[in-house]
């Protein structure tokens, strides 16, 4: 009897795994076909992969358009798709995973089948019109605009993309270009107010802060040469000191440097035209310059504003979101956990800069707007939804770390090995995240002891 009674009780929670899962199958899917979910593939004609019944074979007449972004190593998708969740004590996860290596290695069959085109994702001319037709209206639906951000911004498009991904621009063209004139000529009354004064007008505290920013200006990216140039280690010394003297509540924290240098490069992009190695701002005029760090002033304010509690003191926000990652990541992939738990690793010893500096350290910078395409689209739910970004970012390497003593976990995390990325990488890394956030973010007890 009570056997029975504990098979009925067990029967809804393998109902509800096997449901939770069917769901993300379902999402894997549609990847495949081209629906409207982030990571996705874009078809040139409509083309159904999939029935009931499994993988149909791909009519010669259809082809699909792939592209860098897209593009996912097979062997990559089969190894998370087995390891979604992993739980090597319960039977009912095993069968799931089974299922789950099945439709995975089905996904796999029809991605050879499919021919990759190797092309800029952001940049196919259907995006484009896309982009183009939310652009080009009076009033702009600014949530129709984060769904095509978030699978990535046409890079001559996303000055004005992300203006208003943040708020910065108002969705109104009539009254566009008036707020954000204002708005500059409010940033310049800031810098005359509070940086271009002498220290002995400045009280102790905001001398010792200026003086941190402009050790720290030359520090950042520091594998880029333009960030090198003492007329942009400038620029991001006026922004940074202005911005933390206008919020006392945290003023300048380490690693805030850091989040200004996307926003500095996409609007930069408006005026310098190449590769950012041949980029020189001292061909800009004072004005464009100006008009440059304003932009970067107010979107860096509108993105901070939504993380407050991150760089107050003791950085409440960011403890809490590593403690969510720690959990997340027992619950996805519990060998990984336990490893890193055993070897007596904290995540705050590595997950704190993850957070802190939203892996601009981690990554090549030239996928840096990429990542923060979805990051902006994403809007005020972005920093629950950059624990599912950092978790499928640590468990890319879930087999390399189960290998490694505590002194090696330290120095593999702090120097990880993404120099060789490219946009199929971060693309693999984002679409895990939405996979998972569908999964478990409105499950109330997913991050539960």
């Amino acid at each position: 009897m009570n056997n029975n009674t504990q098979g009925e009780d067990h029967q809804p929670k393998k109902e509800s795994l096997d449901s939770r899962f069917n769901q993300t199958l379902r999402n894997v899917q549609g990847l495949l076909k081209g629906r409207s979910i982030p990571g996705k593939v874009l078809l040139t004609r409509r083309l159904e992969l999939f029935d009931n019944s499994g993988i149909q074979h791909q009519s010669p007449s259809y082809q699909r358009s792939y592209s860098q972004n897209d593009a996912a190593r097979s062997n990559d998708a089969d190894k998370y798709m087995e390891g979604g969740v992993r739980n090597t004590n319960n039977s009912d996860s095993n069968a799931t995973v089974n299922k789950l290596r099945s439709s995975a290695s089905n996904i796999e069959t029809s991605a050879r089948e499919v021919k990759s085109v190797m092309g800029a994702r952001s940049t196919d001319s259907a995006r484009v019109l896309k982009f183009t037709k939310e652009l080009s209206g009076q009033m702009i639906v600014v949530e129709r605009l984060r769904e095509l951000a978030w699978s990535g911004v046409p890079p001559y498009m996303r000055p004005d993309v992300w203006r208003l991904l943040l708020g910065y621009a108002p969705p109104n063209s009539d009254r566009r270009e008036g707020v954000l004139r204002r708005k500059r000529l409010e940033y310049l009354d800031c810098v005359a107010q509070f940086y271009d004064i002498p220290d002995t007008e400045r009280s102790d505290d905001e001398i010792n802060m200026l003086r941190q920013i402009a050790v720290d200006c030359p520090r950042t990216v520091p594998d880029v040469a333009f960030f090198q140039q003492a007329q942009v280690q400038k620029s991001l010394e006026r922004i940074l000191y202005t911005w933390a003297i206008r919020h006392p509540a945290s003023g300048y924290v380490q690693g805030i440097n850091d989040l200004v240098t996307p926003f500095l490069v996409v609007f930069l992009s408006e005026y310098l035209d190449g590769s950012i190695d041949s980029w020189s701002i001292s061909e800009l005029s004072s004005a464009n310059i100006s008009n440059i760090e304003a932009d970067c002033y107010w979107c860096l304010s509108q993105l901070l504003d939504g993380m407050q509690d991150h760089y107050t003191f003791a950085q409440p926000g960011i403890q809490r979101l590593v403690f969510k990652l720690k959990e997340l990541v027992r619950r996805i992939d519990e060998p990984v956990s336990r490893h890193v738990e055993d070897q007596g690793l904290e995540f705050l010893q590595f997950a704190f800069r993850w957070f802190n500096c939203l892996l601009i350290r981690e990554i090549p910078f030239h996928l840096v707007t990429r990542l923060w395409d979805t990051y902006l689209a994403e809007g005020d739910a972005l920093p629950d939804f950059l624990v599912y970004i950092f978790a499928s970012f640590l468990l890319t390497w879930s087999e390399t770390l189960q290998k490694l003593d505590f002194q090696e976990l330290v120095m593999f995390l702090q120097h990880l090995p993404t120099h060789n990325w490219t946009y199929q990488e971060l693309e693999m890394v984002l679409s895990r995240a939405y996979m998972w956030h569908s999964m478990f973010n409105n499950s109330p007890s997913h991050l539960a002891s």
